[in-house]
């Protein structure tokens, strides 16, 4: 019975460091550290993936918002040099808005823009 015991633990390795696994038969791991490494590592990719593309969105939205407030009015406009310079992204958009007259607004959370003429965008902030 002893021997069988301890051909079974030989059998059964923790999932991170490969130590033998005591206790319950469906036990993975050896103890919580291992089993909490491993399941950070697996959510660990996605979650970058998933945080870059915040990051992005979020400058995106940083970078509409300063020219915006740097004009007077509700509107500003600015060419992409600029907004390319400034760190602009944009294959990173929230959501896009089409108006009734056919004109597509693409949004980073509450700023957008409207892609003009000759590489030029206007600046809006939604609800204005």
């Amino acid at each position: 019975m002893i021997r069988e015991e301890s051909m079974e633990m030989l059998k059964r390795q923790c999932l991170q460091c490969g130590r033998p696994v005591r206790g319950r038969v469906d036990k993975k791991f050896c103890d919580d550290y291992c089993r909490n490494s491993f399941n950070n590592k697996l959510k660990g990719m996605s979650n970058n993936l998933v945080r870059n593309i915040n990051n992005a969105l979020r400058k995106n939205q940083r970078i509409l918002e300063m020219l915006l407030s740097d004009c007077e009015g509700s509107t500003a406009k600015a060419n992409k040099e600029r907004l390319v310079r400034l760190g602009f992204q944009f294959q990173y958009v929230t959501h896009t808005l089409t108006t009734k007259a056919g004109k597509n607004y693409h949004y980073c959370y509450d700023h957008g823009y409207l892609p003009l003429d000759n590489d030029w965008y206007l600046i809006v902030k939604k609800g204005e």
